[in-house]
C-alpha cells in the first residue's frame, strides 16, 4: 500500500538484482523437481482409473464356462470362486441354478492372473506417457502464457494455499474451520479499462473504490467522483521502518478526507503499522482516533499490516506477536465505536498471522491478479496498484467491495 515510503526509508539495495537472480535459479530447480513429482502422481492416478475402467468393461460373458481364477466385484475387491464344469452351482434353500445362477453372479467378472498382469503393464506404460505429458503440457502452457510458477502450480493443489516467500514455495493447508470465501470466480468481470466488477444474476453488485496517501499528490475529488468511485480509504499516517519507529502523520490526510466527503464519496481510513510492542500498537490506535474524531466515517478503520522489503522492524516479530498486536489495535478501535478492518495479502494471511484469532474482524485482501484465489472470507479486494482515475495524476490502488461498506438507508 505504501511502496514509495518503503523505498524512501530503506533506500535502494545495490545487491538486489544479484540476489534475485540466485533466488530465481533456485526456484526454477525447485519447480522442476515438483513438476516431476506431480507428473508421477498423476501417472499413478491415471493408471489406476484406467485399470478399473477396463476391468468393469470386461464382458460378463467371461464368467460362463469353466473358469478358475480371480473374481472382482464392483468395488474392485478380489474374490476367489470356483464353478462346476457344467456351469452350475449346487442350489441351497431359496437359490436357483443354471441361468439363474449366472444372473446372481452378474455383478462379478472373472480374470486370469495373466490378463491382469498384462493389463497392468499396459496401463502403467500408457499412464506414464499420457499422464506426464498432460501435466507437463499444462505447466508449459501456463508459463508460456506469462503465469508465475505459483500461479501455474495452484490449480494442482486445491487444498493448499501456495505462496512464495523467503526464496521458497510454501504449501499451506487451507483451514476449513475459518470463514470461507463464498465468491464465485465466474461472476468476476473486467472491463476494457481494467476495472473489476462482481456480478450476481448479471447485475453489478460490487462497489468501486480507491485508497490514497500523500503519494497521490493533490487530488481533484470531484473528477474522482464523476468517474464512479464510490468509496475511498485515506491514509492517516504510518510508523517508520527503522529501529526508532517514529510515528508520522500523512500530510495530506485532512485535505483528502475533507475533499472526498465534499464530493460525496464514502470514506474510511487506514494506518500503515510497524508496531512491535503493545505500547506502539496502542500509540498507533490513539493517533488514528484523534485524527478521525472531527469526522463521520462511512467505512472501517483499517490496520494495514504488511511485510516490508528488506529489514522492516515488524518483519522480525513472531506470528503470535503480530497477531496479538493486530488484535489489540482492532479491539481499541472497536471499543471507540468504529468498525475495525485488517488489510493483508496472501503471504501475510498464510504465513504471518493466526487468522483463527482474528475471525471477529472484517478483512481487506490485496492480490494483483485477475482471479479469486484466496480461500478465506474478505469484504474488499485490492486488485491493482497501477490504476488510473481522472482527478489523480499518479497511479492509484484500485479496489472493489463485494457488498456495501456503509448504511444503504442513509
Amino acid at each position: 500500500m505504501d511502496r514509495r515510503t518503503v523505498r524512501e526509508a530503506l533506500g535502494e539495495d545495490r545487491d538486489r538484482h544479484r540476489r534475485k537472480a540466485l533466488k530465481s535459479r533456485r526456484r526454477r530447480m525447485q519447480f522442476l523437481a515438483m513438476a516431476v513429482c506431480l507428473a508421477a502422481l498423476v501417472a499413478v492416478m491415471y493408471g489406476g482409473l484406467s485399470l478399473i475402467s477396463w476391468l468393469r468393461r470386461k464382458p460378463q460373458a467371461a464368467m460362463q464356462g469353466n473358469v478358475s481364477g480371480l473374481t472382482l466385484d464392483e468395488s474392485g475387491n478380489v474374490v476367489k470362486t470356483e464353478r462346476e464344469e457344467s456351469g452350475t452351482q449346487e442350489s441351497g434353500p431359496g437359490e436357483s441354478s443354471g441361468e439363474d445362477t449366472q444372473e446372481a453372479l452378474s455383478d462379478r467378472v472373472v480374470y486370469s492372473q495373466e490378463e491382469l498382469d498384462a493389463r497392468i503393464a499396459e496401463v502403467s506404460t500408457q499412464a506414464r506417457q499420457e499422464g506426464a505429458e498432460q501435466v507437463l503440457d499444462s505447466i508449459r502452457t501456463g508459463l508460456v502464457d506469462g503465469d508465475t510458477v505459483v500461479e501455474t502450480l495452484r490449480p494442482f493443489y486445491p487444498d493448499d494455499i501456495i505462496v512464495a516467500s523467503g526464496g521458497q514455495y510454501h504449501f499451506v493447508p487451507i483451514d476449513r474451520s475459518l470463514l470461507q470465501s463464498q465468491l464465485a470466480p465466474e461472476n468476476l468481470n473486467f472491463l476494457e479499462s481494467g476495472e473489476a466488477q462482481y456480478l450476481v444474476d448479471g447485475q453489478v453488485v460490487s462497489h468501486k473504490g480507491i485508497d490514497v496517501s500523500k503519494h497521490q499528490g493533490t487530488i481533484d475529488w470531484n473528477l474522482v467522483a464523476q468517474d464512479g468511485v464510490e468509496f475511498a480509504f485515506i491514509r492517516t499516517g504510518y510508523r517508520g521502518y527503522g529501529s526508532e519507529g517514529k510515528l508520522v502523520e500523512d500530510e495530506n490526510f485532512v485535505k483528502n478526507i475533507e475533499g472526498a466527503q465534499a464530493a460525496g464519496i464514502k470514506v474510511g481510513v487506514y494506518f500503515y503499522s510497524q508496531a512491535v510492542t503493545e505500547a506502539e500498537a496502542l500509540e498507533e490506535a490513539d493517533l488514528v482516533l484523534r485524527q478521525i474524531a472531527p469526522y463521520t466515517l462511512d467505512c472501517p478503520v483499517v490496520f494495514d499490516v504488511e511485510k516490508v522489503s528488506g529489514n522492516g522492524r515488524m518483519n522480525k516479530i513472531s506470528v503470535e506477536e503480530r497477531t496479538h498486536l493486530t488484535k489489540l489495535f482492532c479491539q481499541t478501535i472497536a471499543d471507540a465505536g468504529y468498525t475495525p478492518m485488517i488489510y493483508h495479502n496472501t503471504e501475510m494471511g498464510a504465513l504471518m498471522l493466526d487468522l483463527a484469532q482474528l475471525e471477529d474482524y472484517e478483512k481487506w485482501f490485496a492480490a494483483y491478479t485477475d482471479t479469486l484465489y484466496y480461500p478465506y472470507e474478505y469484504k474488499i479486494w485490492q486488485y491493482s496498484a497501477k490504476g488510473r482515475v481522472p482527478g489523480i495524476s499518479t497511479e492509484v490502488d484500485l479496489n472493489i467491495s463485494f457488498s456495501s461498506l456503509w448504511d444503504e438507508t442513509e
